[in-house]
């Protein structure tokens, strides 16, 4: 008997917007579905591409990106997630990982409806898709590895210290 597949999602979101919108909807006595997992985080930019990759590698089916968008209080932060999250999209669509898996999306302090329709259009995205390959999803992290790792060897890679976010 085989059971219904039931997508995990992981959000992270922002703690100065997404996290207060996400605690709206529980506040709000609004419900979503139990397979939905949220960290809050102070800013989703600090997630190198290898983070995603390894959530798919070890059973997240989708990640949701509920950000700050164009409020957000780190100064450039929201253009180079967005920069980031191109970037691991294309290599997820070369690789053969479904670009459906993530998803970046504003989301603010009191976006109840807003925050409840995300998730719903994650939940059907990822029914269409079916459940995550993990070794494909495992092969594409490393792939990302050793790519950061030969940026950080050359001359041109610029250390967070230096040259601000990651």
């Amino acid at each position: 008997m085989s059971h219904p597949f039931v997508p995990k999602i992981l959000v992270l979101a922002t703690e100065k917007c997404a996290y207060p919108g996400a605690d709206a909807v529980g506040k709000a006595h609004q419900e979503y579905p139990s397979n939905v997992y949220i960290l809050r985080v102070p800013s989703p930019v600090l997630f190198p591409e290898d983070f995603f990759l390894g959530c798919y590698s070890k059973g997240i089916d989708g990640v949701l990106i509920a950000a700050c968008g164009s409020d957000c209080p780190y100064h450039g932060a929201y253009d180079k997630l967005a920069a980031r999250i191109d970037g691991l999209t294309s290599h997820m669509n070369a690789g053969g990982l479904e670009i459906e898996r993530i998803r970046l999306t504003a989301i603010c302090t009191v976006c109840i409806k807003a925050f409840l329709k995300e998730i719903a259009q994650m939940t059907d995205n990822l029914h269409r898709v079916g459940p995550v390959n993990r070794t494909l999803a495992e092969q594409l992290r490393r792939q990302s590895v050793q790519r950061l790792q030969a940026k950080a060897a050359s001359a041109a890679f610029v250390p967070a210290m230096q040259g601000g976010l990651i």
